[in-house]
Order: C-alpha cells, then sequence, then structure tokens
C-alpha cells in the first residue's frame, strides 16, 4: 500500500484486518523480520514550511533524506545530527526517508556535539493503530507544548504510529572543515587522545578510532579562519600522543566523515555487524572482549563490530553498562536473535503499555521489537 496522503494513511489503519509492515524507502532491514501487509509512507513527500531565518524546516515524512538535505544546503543550512546512510552498510536499495530518519532515530558522528535526531525534532504528526491522527510539538522551537510525544516516536519504529510529518531545527552548515590524524595508537591511547580532544575548548564534532588502519581522528568545523586556529591548537595539545597530520581539503574532509557515518569499512564483507553503545572509558576492555574487527565512534562510546555469522555478541560479553544492538544480519538470525537490547523489566511493562495504547490491535510492524 502506497497512501499519498495522511487521510489515505489514516482510513488503511482505520480499516486494517491485519498485521502491517510499516516503511520508508525500506533501506533499513533492521529488527526482527516483520510478516504483515506493506504500508509505505513512501509518497507522502514535499515541504510544508520552510523558513530559513527561523531555522525550521516542516516536510512531509516520506520525503527523500536528499532532498531535505538539498534544500537546506541551497540556503547554507543542514540537520544537525548527520543522518547515517545505511544502504552503504546493508546493502539495501531504494531511498532513505526522514520519516525513517526519525523512526529509526538515526544520527552520526556529529551526536557527540549535536545530539541524536530526537533532539532537532521540534514537532511531527502521525497515524496511530486505531487511525486516528496525532499532532505534537510545533513548527518553531518555543512551540513544545504537552505531552513529549516528539521524544517518544523518535527510535519506535513504527510500532507506536505511521509518521506522516516531521519538523526539525535546523543549523547553519560550515564554511569549513578540517580532519585532524594521528596513527599507531593503541586502543588506550586512541581513547584518552579523543577524550583530551573532546575535553579542549577546540569544539571537536567528530572523534574516531579505527584500530584495523591505526588511525585516530578528530574532526572541527566553522568559519576557515577559526578551523585553521583551532586545529593548530588541537594538534599542539595532542603532541604527547604522537604526530598530528592535518587534512583542511573540504572535499577530503567529507568524504572521510561519510564514510566513517555509513560504516563504509563493513560494506560488503562477510559477518553480522553490531553497534555498541558503551561508556568511552568502558570501551577498550569491552571492544577485547568482542573479538573481531571493531570501530570506534563518538569518542569511544559507540563501537560498531563485525563478527562471524549468527554470533550472539550479547551473550558473549555478558553484563555491561550499556547496550548492543544487531544492524546487519540474515532474516534467520535476527528471528533468532533479539536485534534490539531487551529492556529492563521496568521499562519494558513501560513500553508494552505504551504500545497497547497507542496500537491496542498489535497491528503496526509487531514483533520488530520484541526480545
Amino acid at each position: 500500500m502506497h497512501p499519498a496522503t495522511e487521510s489515505e494513511v489514516s482510513e488503511i489503519l482505520a480499516g486494517a484486518t491485519g498485521p502491517l509492515r510499516v516503511i520508508g524507502g525500506g533501506t533499513r532491514t533492521i529488527g526482527r523480520p516483520v510478516v504483515g501487509e506493506v504500508i509505505s509512507i513512501a509518497g507522502l513527500r514535499g515541504l510544508e514550511l520552510y523558513e530559513p531565518g527561523s531555522l525550521t524546516i516542516v516536510v512531509r515524512a516520506g520525503t527523500p533524506v536528499a532532498e531535505v538535505e538539498a534544500m537546506l544546503a541551497a540556503q547554507g543550512q543542514r540537520l544537525p545530527f548527520e543522518p547515517m546512510d545505511h544502504r552503504v552498510l546493508l546493502g539495501t536499495q531504494g531511498e532513505p526517508t526522514i520519516g525513517g530518519v526519525v523512526a529509526a532515530n538515526v544520527s552520526g558522528p556529529r551526536r557527540i556535539q549535536a545530539g541524536a535526531a530526537r533532539d532537532s525534532l521540534i514537532g511531527l504528526r502521525f497515524v496511530d493503530g486505531s487511525g486516528s491522527v496525532i499532532k505534537n510539538g510545533g513548527r518553531v522551537m518555543k512551540n513544545v507544548t504537552g505531552y513529549d510525544l516528539v521524544k517518544l516516536m523518535a527510535g519506535s519504529w513504527g510500532t507506536l504510529g505511521v509518521l506522516t510529518e516531521v519538523a526539525f531545527k535546523v543549523l547553519p552548515a560550515p564554511g569549513a572543515a578540517a580532519s585532524l590524524h594521528l596513527s599507531g595508537l593503541s586502543d588506550a591511547r586512541a581513547l584518552a587522545a579523543m577524550s583530551a580532544a573532546l575535553g579542549s575548548p577546540f569544539e571537536v564534532n567528530g572523534a574516531a578510532h579505527l584500530p584495523q588502519s591505526g588511525q585516530t581522528m578528530l574532526r572541527i568545523e566553522g568559519l576557515a579562519a577559526s578551523v585553521a586556529y583551532r586545529a593548530e591548537r588541537l594538534a599542539n595539545l595532542l603532541a604527547p600522543f604522537g604526530a598530528v597530520s592535518v587534512d583542511a581539503d573540504g572535499a577530503r574532509v567529507a568524504a572521510i566523515w561519510r564514510d566513517l557515518r555509513d560504516v563504509a569499512a563493513f560494506a560488503g564483507r562477510v559477518g553480522d555487524v553490531w553497534r555498541v553503545s558503551v561508556k568511552p572509558s568502558d570501551a577498550p576492555g569491552l571492544a577485547a572482549r568482542i573479538g573481531g574487527e571493531v570501530i570506534y565512534d563518538w569518542g569511544g562510546g559507540l563501537i560498531w563490530a563485525l563478527v562471524p555469522e549468527g554470533t550472539d555478541l550479547r551473550a558473549g560479553l555478558g553484563n555491561f553498562a550499556g547496550h548492543a544492538t544487531l544492524i546487519r544480519a540474515d532474516a534467520s538470525t535476527r528471528a533468532r536473535i533479539a536485534p534490539f537490547h531487551p529492556e529492563p523489566a521496568p521499562l519494558a511493562a513501560i513500553a508494552a503499555r505504551l504500545r497497547a495504547k497507542f496500537d491496542p490491535r498489535g497491528i503496526l510492524n509487531p514483533g520488530l521489537m520484541t526480545a
């Protein structure tokens, strides 16, 4: 089913007699396999409101991310949270939608400074499992009132409602960028270097370590003169960790961090991919227990792990302060291993009550997030 309007979505959900598999562009095959009739929101596309002076944009949920980014770029602005394009890692086709970004709360390397997708989201409209249209938040930053369903819907993966419209606060795009690189650091030393950089006054908005290539990377963005000054000062700060090279070529810097954002290093390679969120100080020890190839992002707060197919990484890690999500695996593995980290019993009970409230018939992506 391919509704083109919010009212059509409402009619479909109100009249549904069985489970529905809710998708945007179909590029994120994550979670337990869902059996049901497909409803795609890709037909709900287009701009509703864009006020560059107010730093706000409102678009229909099926609008391709590329279109949103192009509209913003034309006005020298961007989405702050740098959404990942999962097609690179998952090998999927289609066009990522902005509603899919919100439903999955997709964020990239800049999250350590700008926050996640939910932190830029200021309003939305969605249709719940009974077909009712619900609006929450607003179209300007000061108008987020009442129950914060905006934050609730971000990361709900279509299990609470079908998004039809989303509103974001946006930010100016920087005039320049630089990527600083150190080589040959151990994981522990790399984490120490990233911590020192993130704790500095030089506004680092990207910090990653790739053990296989031995590269530790830091990103600075802003006005050209400011970037040059901060890059020099940061290089001096990091001198105890080794020689620092600075790349200020805008196109190369963008490509480096785009590949990191999309986990291009694991694309097309045999194995399952897990995403592990953890305290940065715990990251080296946890990575050692993973055993496979890893990539550190968010200053060590995010670990991407490539492991043999069918590996239950969560079982091997045991208890730790964080959560592990299975991002890439075949359908049989995703059916056998809970892709999303099991929630503590009190939180799981709250989540179940929310799903019962917003989707009383249990028709929206049923089972996708079950443990």
